[in-house]
């Protein structure tokens, strides 16, 4: 398990206390996208930026899209230089909602090649609980450079790649998505109802307990292995809905020592746009 990957509620206290430390608020509801923010502005960790999924994780979304493409590098690099951002102070990111959100942040930093973040364990939650101070109202930033960031799209498959998976078998997809979701027996947000053939099904609230804090290391790679069977984690390509909470699974086998897997970014939003490439519903084998 990487030492810096989670911080405990006194850690982030004592970065805090130095100026030692970027905090971003990741809070976000995918049926009302601006109820995060309004969440944010009534109370937040003290200097804590907030983070919109949809303009600041993402990117414009197409025909041929999945609902949370990448963000243009020029626009995420803004978005850091307005928040302050700068590569010598940590980078924590929390959510209320297990790391749901703030994982796609810190996946975001890994591929446009920016460093380590660091996800805040048991999120805004476990902040209150632990009668830490709280803050209202925007947060005053002192804008910085620009900085260069570099993508790495090895860290990434697209739906063409997925495509030829499915004749070659060289890639397992494990959706994120909740049980009921990948069987096809509910679908609350997308079009199409079930998952792509092949998938494995592994919903990221199993990473957590009383869905909150992550589960130890070794719990997560027991739980991994129940999922993947025989599977080689080195295939392991992360999907879900739209590439979100896919970031999620890659955390946690991160934290587990299972390294180097990928993300579907477009995800089933984006495989179902054409009706032609097929879907499943039921368990999969």
């Amino acid at each position: 398990m990487s030492e810096n990957q989670l911080v405990s509620v006194q850690e982030l206290a004592d970065l805090i206390a130095d100026s030692a430390v970027t905090v971003f608020d990741c809070r976000f509801d995918l049926r009302h996208p601006e109820q995060g923010r309004n969440t944010w502005l009534a109370a937040h960790i003290p200097g804590a930026v907030y983070t919109h999924l949809d303009d600041n994780l993402a990117g414009r979304i197409s025909a041929q899209s999945g609902r949370h493409p990448l963000p243009f590098p020029r626009s995420f690099a803004a978005f850091l230089a307005r928040s302050g951002w700068t590569p010598d102070k940590r980078v924590v990111a929390y959510d209320a909602h297990g790391g749901a959100f703030a994982t796609r942040f810190w996946w975001l930093m890994k591929y446009f090649g920016l460093g380590a973040t660091s996800l805040l364990d048991g999120g805004i939650g476990a902040w209150r609980a632990a009668g830490m101070q709280m803050e209202s109202g925007p947060v005053r930033t002192t804008r910085q450079p620009i900085p260069a960031v570099t993508p790495h799209p090895e860290m990434t498959l697209n739906v063409q790649g997925v495509l030829i998976s499915l004749e070659n078998e060289e890639i397992q997809l494990l959706d994120a998505r909740a049980e009921r979701r990948f069987n096809g027996l509910e679908e609350p947000i997308d079009t199409v109802a079930g998952h792509i053939p092949g998938a494995l099904n592994h919903p990221f609230e199993r990473n957590l307990l009383n869905g909150t804090h992550f589960r130890s290391s070794a719990e997560l790679k027991s739980l991994f292995r129940h999922a993947l069977g025989k599977k080689d984690p080195s295939r392991i390509v992360h999907m879900c809905g739209s590439g979100v909470t896919a970031c999620h699974n890659l955390f946690a086998m991160e934290l587990c020592g299972i390294e180097g897997t990928r993300v579907y970014v477009g995800s089933w939003s984006e495989w179902i746009r054409d009706p032609a490439r097929p879907v499943v519903r039921g368990s999969s084998s």
